[in-house]
């Protein structure tokens, strides 16, 4: 476990996102690191993508790296690549 520092604006909108979706602002603040390393590891998946992709490594154990990267590698259609 570390310390991050961020921006007070950053930390109020993670306030204010923790309170609306009942959440500690850790969590909340896990949640948007998570869904952004995914968004930037697989630019071709879209919010829903990643959130069912959340939900599988949850049932699989846990959020691990490998095991979203195997998901997403098993996934109809997926080429790794983002078509242009």
């Amino acid at each position: 476990m570390g310390i991050v520092k961020i921006s007070d604006q950053m930390h109020e909108n993670l306030r204010v996102a923790s309170n609306a979706l009942s959440r500690s602002i850790n969590a909340q603040a896990e949640h948007w690191m998570r869904i952004g390393m995914l968004a930037e590891l697989h630019p071709n998946l879209d919010h829903s993508d990643i959130c069912q992709l959340l939900i599988r490594a949850e049932q699989a154990g846990g959020f691990d790296l490998n095991t979203v990267a195997a998901s997403v590698a098993a996934k109809p259609g997926h080429s790794g690549r983002r078509v242009q």
